[in-house]
C-alpha cells in the first residue's frame, strides 16, 4: 500500500491547498484506503479503522453514553455498511466529545 504522505503529495490540486483541505484530503484517503470496491466500510472495519487511526480522539470516552451508543451501533451484527459520508459524521461526532477537543482548543495560537 502507498503511504498516505504520498498519495496526498500526488493530488495536483493540493499542491497549494490550505491545511483543512488536507486534512480532510487525509481522512478520505484513509478511508478509500480500508473500503471496498463499492467505497463502503462493514461495521467492523470501521470500527477497526477508529480504532486505529483515531485512538488518541476516543482514548479515555469509553464510559460517555454517546461514545456507547456510537461503537454499539457498529457492533450489531448487519448487512448494513458504512459510507464515507456516515464515516465523517462518525468522525465528527467523537471528536466533538473528545477530552482531545478541550487540549486543541487551549493550544496557543500566538506567541
Amino acid at each position: 500500500s502507498i503511504p498516505i504522505a504520498k498519495q496526498l503529495a500526488s493530488i495536483k490540486a493540493l499542491g497549494k491547498g490550505s491545511e483543512l483541505e488536507k486534512a480532510f484530503t487525509t481522512a478520505a484517503l484513509v478511508y478509500n484506503n480500508s473500503a471496498d470496491p463499492e467505497g463502503k466500510l462493514s461495521k467492523a472495519e470501521t470500527k477497526s479503522l477508529l480504532q486505529t487511526q483515531f485512538w488518541r480522539f476516543i482514548q479515555g470516552q469509553e464510559n460517555k453514553p454517546k461514545y456507547q451508543e456510537i461503537i454499539s451501533a457498529l457492533d450489531e451484527e448487519s448487512e448494513n455498511k458504512i459510507d464515507f459520508e456516515d464515516f465523517m459524521i462518525l468522525l465528527v461526532s467523537l471528536t466533538l466529545m473528545s477530552d482531545l477537543l478541550q487540549e486543541i482548543k487551549n493550544v496557543k495560537t500566538t506567541k
